[in-house]
């Protein structure tokens, strides 16, 4: 049995395994092998997956591939319109079908993906993204996004040049203007 500091060494018999243009092992047959401990996880959600003819939730499903990190999450955003399959807004209940498209709003970010695998239970990161095609766009540079204002621990209220300071640092200058409109008008 190979241990984890046995890696990158070569065989008793000499021969090295094969492996492609990424330094990926390869088997015999030229497909990337994969360690026991993943093969074992891939086939016990193979497992635990419907049989022939069975559906699976669109809220189950989108916890099990890790998409969101509760079932209840999963039903809430569903009951809210914030999960559509094939463009269509559907209940915790929709049963999913490989090949449909999954959209996904959570956390301010849009996921689209496409279902390749149904499975009922969640399974580790690596097997999860096995089970779909990720088509979302990437998210917004962490740059475009304005910093909040920070104010020191214990500096008491924001004064009214401080709370000026931070509407126009967000942006609402237009607002700040109006509220002192409205503070000026008898």
């Amino acid at each position: 049995m190979a241990s984890e500091h046995d890696e990158g060494k070569v065989p008793a018999d000499g021969a090295a395994a094969p492996q492609d243009a990424s330094g990926v092992p390869q088997g015999a047959s030229g497909v990337p092998r994969q360690d026991p401990g993943t093969a074992a996880a891939i086939a016990a959600a193979e497992a635990a997956g419907p049989q022939s003819g069975e559906s699976v939730r669109v809220d189950s499903w989108i916890w099990a591939v890790r998409l969101i990190k509760t079932r209840s999450q999963g039903a809430g955003a569903c009951k809210g319109g914030h999960v559509r399959v094939n463009g269509d807004r559907v209940k915790p209940a929709h049963s999913l079908r490989v090949g449909d498209e999954v959209r996904l709003r959570h956390e301010g970010r849009e996921r689209v993906v496409v279902v390749k695998r149904l499975i009922r239970k969640r399974v580790g990161a690596p097997i999860a993204v096995q089970c779909y095609v990720d088509n979302s766009p990437p998210p917004p540079p962490r740059e475009a996004v304005a910093p909040a204002g920070v104010r020191d621990r214990g500096a008491g209220r924001p004064t009214k040049r401080d709370r000026r300071d931070m509407e126009r640092l967000r942006g609402l200058e237009s607002l700040a203007r109006a509220r002192r409109d409205a503070e000026t008008r008898p």
